[in-house]
């Protein structure tokens, strides 16, 4: 078992069982990065308040450059008996340097440190996520330019309702997805990484994390320069808060909405009683018993994924509810909700991306529904309306009763004579249903 943080008020040995139930190293593994960073940071503090000399502190430095390096270059390897990542780094410092290690936690917390860790990774992720929208967008342009000037049946209560213009259709969802974009960019704007609340109550290193916080842009890679440091305002508030994983996975999961609305639009409209699209098959997959099907599983995995993306959030609202200030262990079990819900919607954007592009329009199909004269019936009341002032209830009442006549009678409306139509409207003649109806 790894050296511990803490054990010495402690005379018995930590149970084996509960020491694999509470530990997190698992996966907040993934926070090495931030978390270096923090200790850079505070190397930087201690030496400003002479903890430590200035050797000592270019010393463990050097040692967390190397450490973080490894982090970049995808070569950094967690020891599964670590408790957590905050202790692994520690052990991985005490390894190379010796007991100077044993300075490098004076006056902090790990209450601290994993606020400041997990909300770097939101800023980062989000940012990340914000990239991955630009070949989404490239992508819905690419479809509606494909398919410029053509038509198809627009939907209300799942019911044919009016034709409309395929590229405002797929406009749609560009601009959900730009709403989304923006959010989250609204969202990383706003987080400011705090540091010196110690356990809660604060650190005598205020002044030495404010002199520190300039020297720390080094250390960022560049697109994390962006991100603002400050000095703790309120210090309990800081380290019992999680509102900004809350409100990030509340972004994701309105991300996750557009995605299964679109997913689920795709999934009918290429059902053989739609047919409206033909679905790329590198993201369909086939039955192992019927040999014509072609499913389309990515598409219902995105669907499907709404449900974790949606719980994610509630597990999270749910764990926050009741806890007292300040910080409890409880809030150990946010990491997964938040690394769940990034990973599948960073996939899901770049898959998409990607699907997009193969979707393919059945125009045959469509042109053939276009055909349903119910589609034009809005139209012919407009007209009505507008050339021939007819009150708009008086041609709302007209055009009901002749489509139903049309449907009562299996006939056209365009087929009708003039003498019929006049039964309805003397506005109405051949000539105008054409021109209305086209």
């Amino acid at each position: 078992m790894a050296k511990k943080l803490w054990g010495g008020r402690f005379k018995k040995e930590i149970d084996k069982d509960f020491f694999e139930f509470q530990k997190s190293i698992q996966y907040d593994y993934r926070l090495a990065r931030f978390d270096i960073i923090h200790s850079l940071l505070h190397v930087i503090a201690l030496e400003n308040a002479k903890i430590l000399s200035r050797p000592e502190s270019v010393k463990l430095s050097l040692v967390l450059q190397e450490i973080l390096q490894e982090v970049r270059e995808d070569k950094f390897h967690h020891s599964s008996d670590s408790e957590d990542i905050h202790t692994e780094i520690q052990n991985r410092v005490e390894k190379k340097v010796g007991k100077l290690a044993q300075k490098l936690h004076t006056l902090r917390s790990r209450n601290d440190q994993i606020a400041f860790d997990e909300k770097f990774y939101c800023f980062r992720e989000a940012r990340n996520i914000v990239k991955l929208f630009t070949n989404l967008f490239y992508s819905l342009i690419h479809l509606k330019n494909s398919y410029k000037n053509i038509s198809i049946v627009g939907y209300t209560h799942t019911q044919r309702a009016q034709n409309v213009i395929f590229s405002d259709y797929v406009d749609a969802f560009f601009y959900m997805f730009k709403r989304d974009a923006d959010r989250l960019m609204e969202f990383s704007e706003k987080i400011v990484l705090c540091i010196g609340s110690g356990a809660f109550r604060g650190t005598s290193l205020t002044q030495e994390y404010d002199k520190a916080i300039e020297k720390i842009v080094r250390y960022l890679d560049k697109d994390e320069v962006g991100v603002k440091i400050n000095i703790v305002e309120n210090s309990l508030e800081h380290v019992s808060d999680r509102d900004f994983i809350i409100e990030f996975l509340s972004a994701l999961s309105i991300i996750q909405m557009h995605l299964s609305r679109f997913a689920e639009d795709m999934i009918l409209f290429s059902t053989q009683e739609f047919n409206f699209v033909d679905l790329p098959e590198e993201f369909c997959t086939g039955s192992s018993l019927m040999p014509h099907k072609k499913n389309p599983d990515f598409l219902e995995l995105v669907r499907g994924y709404t449900g974790r993306i949606y719980g994610n959030l509630m597990a999270l609202l749910t764990i926050m509810k009741g806890l007292p200030l300040t910080y409890n262990r409880d809030m150990q079990l946010d990491k997964e909700p938040l690394f769940s819900s990034v990973d599948i919607v960073k996939d899901e954007l770049k898959i998409m991306a990607r699907f997009i592009k193969g979707i393919k329009l059945n125009e045959k199909v469509i042109k053939k529904a276009l055909e349903d004269e119910s589609l034009y019936t809005v139209d012919l009341a407009e007209y009505l309306v507008k050339e021939k002032k007819v009150p708009f209830a008086q041609a709302h009442e007209i055009t009901g009763k002749l489509i139903r006549y049309a449907e009562d009678n299996r006939c056209k409306i365009k087929d009708m004579d003039d003498s019929l139509l006049k039964g309805f409207s003397i506005h109405l003649n051949q000539k105008i249903i054409k021109e209305v109806f086209t």
